[in-house]
């Protein structure tokens, strides 16, 4: 596998990563303690928070990851913001949707659900400062410079190989001056 053109890639796989072993962990924790605190309801309160965090932090990374594969494409540009705003769309409607459907739910605990969601999006949330502040991203990413072509010459100019110390560097292009051995020329008033 070629390495990835756009160099954001490696900086949100790293996050999705670190952010699905964390989840792993919190899930753990959460559901050990929403089973201490509530029982079967809140172990079930506690997994579910967990994993909806890990759910709607994760379109938005899978979205761009999806979205640069159409990097170089004529219609990137509209097809990455067409994608992540599409991911964007997803998440707020599946979380007015799945809020909607768990607010009455007599086995949900409201407090320990809370508290796994708020948690997991902290995790996240300092998991990707983590990952980015150590990722080493140019300043200028996915540029190339441009190289000398043939026709960036100009016709019959010949390059110095080494320049001369009377005249400054990148001036070739100055015709030198003609010493006359007759002397120099007196220029006449003018009026």
């Amino acid at each position: 596998m070629s390495p990835s053109p756009v160099s954001s890639n490696p900086i949100l796989r790293k996050t999705l990563i670190w952010s699905a072993v964390s989840m792993v962990i919190l899930a753990l924790v959460a559901g050990a303690i929403g089973l201490l605190v509530g029982g079967g309801e809140g172990l079930i309160s506690g997994l579910l928070g967990v994993v909806l965090a890990m759910l709607f932090l994760g379109i938005t990374a899978l979205s761009i990851l999806i979205a640069n594969r159409w990097f170089g494409d004529p219609l990137y540009v509209q097809l990455f913001f067409a994608i992540v705003l599409g991911g964007w769309l997803l998440k707020v409607g599946l979380f007015v949707v799945i809020m909607i459907v768990l607010s009455g739910q007599p086995w949900i605990e409201p407090m320990v659900f809370f508290l796994s969601i708020v948690t997991g999006v902290v995790a996240t949330l300092v998991i990707d400062v983590i990952v980015i502040t150590r990722m080493r991203l140019p300043n200028v990413s996915d540029a190339s410079l441009p190289t000398e072509a043939p026709t960036d010459r100009a016709p019959g100019v010949e390059l110095p190989t080494v320049v001369p110390e009377d005249r400054a560097p990148g001036r070739h292009h100055i015709v030198p001056e003609t010493h006359d051995p007759e002397g120099p020329v007196e220029e006449t008033p003018r009026s």
